[in-house]
């Protein structure tokens, strides 16, 4: 056994070193997070590397105590007796008992400021997005003033399951646009499949979450945050894009027989060029909105009220 160790060993070496040939050393202080495209992805960034390094630290420490026992406290070849037990100690009960407590009320707290911070929506953002899950690909309703295009989205009978506290903050007389996906569908320029949501780089964008049917998960991978989307109630964040590009969107809720299909594609362009996308879907005919999801259960719609 003592021989085989250093081969062992040697191969471990080996094996993870040649894994990370191909890694940029540059990504790692994002500890295999993807690179943040907004504004807001450097808070969620900066919460899971101060998480890694508590959990490091913790581990450094427990790792080390396991090994001191090992070498200092293996049992002697001459001598057989058994060593002196210790039942109580106050000091020692006391710190495994009380560290613990400080470490989950520090990540408790940041956790908390950050996801507060998060979840703060505008008074009147640039742009407002109602993103409709359903087995088994991606609605998104652009509400918007669209030029040609005509319409209320505050009385629209389609957007009737997103609760008042959102509709009141719509666009007047928002006629609005939309783009229905299927499983089949695929971005042009990357062959990437499912539906595209088109995002104005630099501009504060409101996603309004319903489902038709089940609950589902809106995740754009470099956003670094996902949000369910649950029939009879109304979730909603807001993010700033802040790098053009397409990236890759998905369902992180396992919500069926084709979850695996539910993809889209995210395409953050210039805000010109998005208000172009926009009339390019009225010149296609997608004009209005398509059914926003299940209306709002009465115990959702009286939590929107007391948040009021």
């Amino acid at each position: 056994m003592r021989r085989k160790l250093p081969q062992v060993l040697t191969a471990g070496l080996i094996l993870a070193t040649a894994t990370g040939c191909s890694y940029n050393w540059e990504d790692f202080p994002r500890l295999g997070m993807p690179t943040p495209v907004t504004e807001e992805a450097p808070t969620i960034l900066s919460l899971w590397q101060g998480s890694w390094a508590a959990a490091l630290v913790t581990g450094v420490l427990v790792w080390g105590l396991i090994l001191w026992s090992v070498i200092f406290h293996r049992r002697s070849r001459t001598k057989v007796e058994v060593p002196p037990q210790t039942r109580y100690n106050m000091p020692i009960e006391a710190l495994y008992t009380v560290t613990p407590l400080i470490i989950v009320s520090v990540l408790f707290y940041f956790t908390a400021r950050d996801e507060s911070k998060l979840l703060s929506l505008a008074d009147k953002p640039a742009h407002t997005i109602n993103v409709v899950g359903y087995q088994w690909s991606w609605g998104f309703n652009y509400v918007e003033n669209v030029p040609g295009v005509t319409g209320d989205a505050k009385t629209a009978p389609n957007l009737d399951a997103i609760p008042d506290k959102y509709q009141d903050q719509f666009p007047d007389n928002a006629g609005g646009v939309y783009d229905a996906g299927i499983p089949g569908d695929r971005n042009p320029q990357t062959g990437n499949p499912g539906p595209t949501l088109w995002l104005p780089k630099g501009e504060k964008v409101r996603f309004v979450l319903t489902s038709r049917d089940v609950i589902h998960s809106f995740w754009v991978v470099p956003f670094l945050m996902k949000q369910d989307v649950i029939p009879g109630h109304t979730n909603a964040f807001e993010v700033t894009p802040t790098q053009e590009g397409t990236f890759l969107g998905k369902c992180a809720e396992l919500c069926g027989v084709d979850h695996s299909r539910m993809l889209f594609n995210v395409k953050v362009v210039s805000p010109e060029r998005y208000q172009q996308h926009l009339k390019e879907l009225a010149e296609k005919g997608q004009t209005g909105y398509i059914p926003s999801g299940i209306e709002q259960t009465d115990p959702a719609r009286n939590a929107e009220k007391n948040q009021l």
